[in-house]
């Protein structure tokens, strides 16, 4: 077995593990309502990072460049409460306009 696939054979093992951990951990009972709360708030803090890091994140730097607008006009499309197809076309089109004209 090649070291790649040895990888992604722990990986898996290691991925099924971690998920199995919650049922077994709680036994059907509910998580307290104050951890649930946290737990609640975490996958939107996650995704807002991996927006930020993608959008700003350079090699060593920060950089400010076209993806700010997109972002920008996918947020505002967000706020009016558009559907998520509009969303992703509105923050292209803003993307594909900023750097046609900058």
């Amino acid at each position: 077995m090649s070291d790649t696939w040895l990888v992604v054979a722990v990986v898996g093992a290691a991925t099924i593990a971690l998920r199995a951990c919650g049922p077994v951990l709680l036994g059907g009972r509910m998580l307290p309502p104050r951890l649930g709360e946290v737990v609640e708030l975490l996958a939107p803090a996650l995704f807002a990072a991996l927006i930020v890091t993608q959008a700003v994140g350079g090699e060593e730097r920060i950089v400010l460049d076209e993806r700010l607008v997109g972002v920008g006009a996918g947020a505002v499309a967000v706020v009016l409460k558009g559907p998520l197809l509009l969303v992703i076309v509105v923050a292209a089109a803003a993307t594909a306009a900023a750097r046609a004209f900058l």
